[in-house]
């Protein structure tokens, strides 16, 4: 019992000072931010304009990007194939490499001289500068959040339920939409708010793609270095405050329907 009260509080000791970690620099960011900053900021039509820029690319990026890579979740999930493994891998890449470096090769497929960057302008659709290439960027260094979060809430759904469902003469695509994708939908739903979270802070792949229209992270930046740490630091707290609250909205909006269906 003493050695597990021991345990306890070590645990709990070195919870205290990541909590502590993360917790310590945001509340320093707000309290040096003044009241009347904040007023100002939330009154600055540029930065409304890029908030709601940067919400609605991220919410674009993680419906149409979304709804194509759950399928790859559920056949990484239930399917063994040569160069499964390679594949996960391949899937994790963007979280790995340098985002610069993403927005560079997200670049050299959709610059005006490519036959896609031909393709967009031909039906006007600008990537080069625009909020379609925002999307891209977004979309590329955020998917693998979703995929991985999808298919192993797809490797969590027990096979025999599947096999149950086609011995009663269900389709295939009936028993993916009626068995395994609402057993599933948790895992999915989740890895669709972290999609959605983590497009919203990508910035080094969007400003190689798209300096303009600025999206927060970039303004930030741009107001950092053109101005100073009290001129980026209220659009930084008010950016953060909205994204903590649609973030946390959109939590528990998710975990009310699932306790409605329970």
């Amino acid at each position: 019992m003493l050695k597990s009260r021991k345990l306890n509080l070590v645990f709990l000791f070195f919870s205290g000072l990541i909590l502590l970690f993360i917790i310590a620099p945001l509340t320093g960011m707000f309290l040096k931010t003044t009241g009347s900053q904040y007023v100002e900021t939330i009154s600055d039509r540029e930065v409304l304009s890029s908030i709601r820029l940067t919400l609605a690319s991220s919410f674009l990026a993680t419906i149409i990007f979304g709804i194509t890579a759950v399928p790859l979740a559920y056949l990484l999930a239930r399917k063994n194939f040569p160069g499964r493994n390679i594949i996960n891998g391949i899937v994790d890449l963007p979280v790995v490499i340098p985002h610069s470096a993403a927005g560079i090769a997200i670049l050299g497929i959709v610059s005006r001289d490519t036959w896609l960057g031909m393709a967009g302008e031909s039906i006007g659709i600008q990537f080069i500068g625009g909020i379609a290439g925002i999307i891209l960027a977004m979309s590329f260094v955020s998917i693998p959040f979703l995929i991985n979060a999808a298919r192993d809430g797809f490797a969590a759904v027990p096979e025999k339920l599947e096999k149950a469902a086609l011995n009663l003469g269900a389709s295939p695509w009936r028993v993916f939409f009626t068995v395994s994708l609402p057993l599933a939908k948790r895992s999915v739903i989740s890895g669709l708010i972290m999609m959605w979270a983590r497009g919203l802070s990508e910035f080094g792949a969007v400003i190689i793609i798209a300096y303009h229209p600025m999206i927060t992270p970039v303004m930030i930046w741009e107001r950092f270095t053109s101005f100073g740490l009290s001129y980026a630091r209220p659009v930084a707290a008010v950016f953060v405050v909205i994204c903590l609250a649609v973030f946390v909205l959109m939590r528990s909006l998710s975990k009310n329907q699932q306790y409605a269906r329970n």
